[in-house]
């Protein structure tokens, strides 16, 4: 299966700043993570509910926070996939959607870094 990509998708010069910042942050959060990781620890802080009080914090392993990298990639290509489809349709559709790929990326990074301070 074969994706056209129209020729004014790569030309455009907000898409590609978009694109550009998705693909950073994205790489960005991956080295933060597994910088972040500790050889020697096998614990980490996963989860923080609020409702269970002093014992809210939730431990894992390094692969739950190795989730975080592999969440990153994941919404940069689906962004761009779903950018790409609707880009022939609605081009400021197509630039919402790679807005809100940078934001979630954004916040991926601000969540996995929380953890990693609290662990």
């Amino acid at each position: 299966m074969q994706m056209h990509v129209p020729k004014k998708y790569i030309h455009d010069r907000i898409v590609v700043l978009l694109l550009s910042i998705n693909t950073f942050l994205a790489l960005l959060g991956s080295v933060l993570v597994l910088l972040r990781l500790d050889g020697g620890s096998d614990v980490y802080i996963t989860q923080y509910r609020a409702n269970l009080g002093l014992s809210g914090f939730i431990r894992g392993g390094p692969e739950t926070l190795c989730s975080f990298v592999l969440f990153g990639f994941l919404i940069l290509v689906i962004h761009t996939v779903l950018s790409i489809r609707v880009y022939s349709v609605q081009r400021y559709f197509a630039i919402a959607v790679l807005s809100m790929g940078t934001l979630l990326i954004s916040l991926s990074i601000i969540v996995s870094n929380a953890l990693l301070i609290l662990s």
